[in-house]
């Protein structure tokens, strides 16, 4: 498995343990009054992810699994390109790059086996 999705994987399981674990992880740090343009993205997309993935749990853990991975790839996606706008490091912006490439891969493969699925 590979760094960015071990640390995807890692901020799911924090997620779904409830808001107070996504809390405690720095998910919901509050801006800085003068928050960056990039800044007030990040948040954005952090409340959107947070929000969408508050699933109705159907007590199978596959597809619970895929429902919430869903909009974590998305905002993984969301956050890459919001670094690739207003970052500067080649580095990261490399990486960055390469997720969104990767997320939107899984989440079209996520996507298919839920429909597959009937779900």
């Amino acid at each position: 498995m590979s760094r960015p999705a071990i640390m995807m994987a890692s901020a799911f399981l924090l997620a779904m343990l409830g808001p107070g674990a996504a809390q405690h992880a720095g998910h919901s740090a509050p801006a800085a009054p003068s928050a960056s343009a990039a800044t007030k993205a990040y948040q954005a997309v952090n409340a959107k992810m947070h929000k969408d993935m508050n699933i109705r749990f159907s007590g199978d853990a596959d597809v619970d699994f895929v429902r919430g991975m869903i909009p974590h790839h998305i905002a993984a996606v969301e956050m890459a390109k919001i670094v690739l706008e207003h970052g500067k490091d080649p580095e990261l912006k490399k990486l960055a790059t390469e997720i969104v490439a990767a997320q939107d891969k899984e989440i079209a493969f996520m996507r298919e086996w839920l429909k597959k699925r009937g779900n």
